[in-house]
Parts: C-alpha cells; structure tokens; sequence
C-alpha cells in the first residue's frame, strides 16, 4: 500500500512543525518528492503498458534505466539549490557527466539497490534513488500484489531488504507489514519475529519506543544486532513510514549507541 507524493510532501510539512531539529531534511524530502511526482508523471505517460506484467521478466529486468536518463539533468538542477553544499559539489560534478556514467551509476543501483551489496557511494546512490524509485514504486504497483498471509522477510517482488516497518489497524491491535527499501512494496510479515535474521524467541526482540515519537518504535534483534523502525498506524493514523522515518533522527542515534545496525537506510540515510 503506497501513499500518493502528495500526501508525503504535506506530511513532511507538517512534521516541520512538530520536529523543528528534523525541519532542513524534512524540506530537503519534500523537494525531493516533488521531484519524484513530476517524475512518475511522464513516466506513467510514457512507459509501455506491458511493464508490470509478470511475462514481461522480473521487476528489475524490466527496469530499463534508458527511460530516466533524460530526467537526470532536470532532476538535478531542481535539486542543486535546497542541497548542502558537499552535496551540491557533487551533484554538479554529475550533473557534468556522460550518459554513459549516468546510465551505468543507475544500472548499479537497478541492479543491487535494497539488498546488502547496495551502491556504496551514499551520494551516488541518492541520485539514483531520486530517478529510479519512482520508476521501481510504478512497476511494483502494477504487479499482482503479493500473497496474502506473512511473507519472507524479502519483497517478494525485487527481493530487496525492508527499509521499515508498519504496523496497520487490524482488529483490537495491530497487524505487521514491512516496506521494500527499493520498490516500496508493503507485505505482509509475523508480528513477532527478526525482519533481518528470523529470531523468533521474543526474549531477543526488544523494542523500543521514545517519548518524543510515540507512533515510531524501534525493533531490535539482540542475536544478530539488526534494529528495523516502524511507524505504529495505531498510535497515528496519519503517520506515513517513508516520511515519519525521516524524522526520527534520536532513535538512530540512540541504535548505533548500543550497536544495532539498520536493515536498511532510508532515503536519505538516516
């Protein structure tokens, strides 16, 4: 279930207003998501109605990054005059290159973004992630949707890692969804169990909730160390996991205090 960029450009407004020490990446998002819509416009108009059909090949085998290449200057430009300045360095040295290099930074990240061989380059894999997601988010969504009942802890459309969880009102409690970190793909997942290693001894899955963002918790493994944050759709109905995430900054912090490694990064990686 993804949420239109609409609704994530205003909810990343509005928790501006609740999370001032998270407001320059949350405007920094929002730009970003505008980018992104305009983005999955044209592509919507323009791509084959064939892709998303499962004859078609894997979802990543359909993804053609010749089709975002004539989006990368623009998306760039857009990009340049929100970007901290490290960044804006870097993204006009690439914004300079070859559609060679542009076509083969996006085929890496096509080709391994979402799983534990990830680009390596934070930056590199934004640009890509900027163009492709959108591209990913729009095929993902015209594929049968998955089974229903708990899943692998890998989508099961690209087989990437998830980047959070979510929790969906579900009865008197909640149900267990995880979000593809490359496609955004939701499916379904047991409610106790490790999202990296598939610990399933409840004494080894602590969770973590803070005060300051209740409809957020952080979910540990202390076998193999790997922590994953998920927006609690009970505690917030209007929380969105792609955006909320971004915001909680202290509870990464507080993770790689006491050594729990994230899944996966968000966006931006924090």
């Amino acid at each position: 279930m993804t949420t239109t960029y609409d609704a994530r450009i205003r909810r990343a407004k509005n928790l501006r207003e609740t999370y001032s020490f998270a407001a320059e990446i949350l405007a920094f998002y929002g730009r970003i998501c505008a980018i992104q819509q305009q983005l999955a416009k044209e592509l919507e108009r323009k791509l084959p109605r064939s892709l998303g059909a499962p004859e078609a090949g894997t979802l990543r085998e359909q993804l053609d990054v010749a089709a975002v290449l004539p989006f990368v200057k623009e998306a760039l430009t857009e990009l340049l005059p929100q970007s901290p300045a490290p960044l804006a360095e870097y993204l006009k040295d690439y914004s300079r290159g070859s559609h060679e290099r542009w076509a083969a930074s996006l085929q890496r990240y096509v080709s391994a973004g979402g799983t534990d061989e990830a680009v390596a380059d934070s930056r590199e894999q934004l640009v890509a992630r900027i163009v492709v997601d959108p591209y990913a988010e729009l095929l993902a969504a015209k594929q049968a949707a998955p089974a229903i009942g708990p899943a692998g802890n890998l989508c099961p459309h690209c087989a990437a890692r998830p980047v959070a969880g979510v929790l969906r009102v579900e009865g008197d409690g909640g149900k267990r969804f995880l979000v593809c970190a490359f496609c955004a793909t939701e499916w379904e997942f047991r409610r106790i169990y490790c999202a990296y290693c598939g610990e399933a001894r409840e004494q080894s899955l602590p969770v973590f909730v803070a005060e300051k963002f209740p409809q957020i918790r952080v979910e540990a493994c202390d076998t193999c160390r790997h922590c994953i944050r998920s927006v609690d759709l009970t505690k917030d109905g209007h929380a969105i996991p792609a955006v909320d995430d971004l915001a909680a900054i202290p509870l990464a912090l507080w993770a790689d205090e006491y050594g729990y490694q994230r899944i996966h990064g968000n966006l931006l990686g924090t």
